[in-house]
């Protein structure tokens, strides 16, 4: 179908023919992250308690997983590993708000400590593509910044906004996968 860097990559026929619900499933999370925008703070709380119980769920896991091995050498670290699970799952799910903003701060806090390593980083090594990688560093350490001066209120709608940008540009790549399995 393409070539990448010298590779010619073949699609299986199988693949090529249900390139429908490649676009259709592009779409639809061009949708959700439409939606996720519009809405950041509805999805901010959403994604909190998402994680939360994603979290209970692997500390129960974790338990069950720590007793059916029996007495092993890493049996309390694993419990240990649970009991933090459990802790922070159910935080994630009754204090969501506070949650959001405490991830959010720490979000913005890796954004300008990224930025600035990215940044100087290129303009010490100087590789080929060096302006692309100062670039993105001088846009992070500003996404950073916009981020940690507006916090705690950013905190309401930063994670929100974000996986609502993150699934615009994922569905967008979906898209354009089926886009390409239709012309081949």
């Amino acid at each position: 179908m393409s070539d990448a860097q010298g590779f010619q990559i073949e699609v299986p026929q199988e693949i090529v023919q249900y390139w429908g619900w490649f676009l259709a499933f592009g779409i639809g999370l061009v949708v959700l992250g439409i939606a996720a925008i519009a809405r950041s703070f509805r999805a901010t709380i959403v994604t909190m308690l998402f994680f939360g119980w994603l979290l209970i769920i692997a500390s129960g896991l974790e338990i069950v997983q720590s007793l059916m091995v029996g007495h092993w050498a890493a049996f309390f670290h694993h419990l240990f590993a649970a009991v933090l699970f459990g802790v922070a799952g159910i935080l994630l799910i009754t204090k969501p708000i506070m949650s959001a903003e405490t991830l959010t701060l720490f979000m913005g806090l890796f954004f300008l400590i990224g930025g600035i390593f990215q940044f100087v980083t290129a303009l010490v090594l100087g590789s080929a593509g060096w302006e692309w990688q100062a670039l993105d560093g001088g846009i992070t350490f500003v996404l950073g910044m916009l981020v940690v001066s507006q916090w705690p209120i950013s905190g309401l709608w930063a994670i929100g906004l974000f996986l609502g940008i993150d699934l615009v540009f994922y569905g967008a790549a979906w898209i354009a996968v089926a886009l390409s399995l239709r012309a081949a």
